[in-house]
């Protein structure tokens, strides 16, 4: 049950990525990526890599998902800027288009 919440949690928070310049590797379907495994990534590993049983869900456990989601998104975006940073041309070298 806690899969879930982290789940709808990291859906939550991926709908703010749509005030964000799209630098996502993947475009949106990788910042979507980004914030579901990450906050299921994140939640599991706060809980000594196990998942709470359906009684132990609480609401604090919907809390744990949003800094998964973030760091999620957040390799996503700082990946896919690098890409596109290491696909650019070079500058001319002498400065001009």
């Amino acid at each position: 049950m806690a899969v879930l919440v982290w789940v709808m949690i990291g859906l939550a928070v991926w709908h703010f990525t749509v005030f964000l310049p799209d630098h996502f590797w993947g475009g949106i379907v990788g910042a979507f990526l980004g914030a579901i495994v990450g906050s299921i990534l994140f939640g599991w590993l706060i809980h000594g890599l196990s998942f709470p049983a359906r009684d132990d869900v609480e609401i604090i456990t919907a809390l744990e998902g949003i800094p998964g989601s973030i760091l999620g998104m957040g390799a996503a975006y700082l990946y896919g800027l690098k890409r596109e940073r290491d696909a650019a041309p070079a500058p001319h070298p002498s400065g001009l288009a």
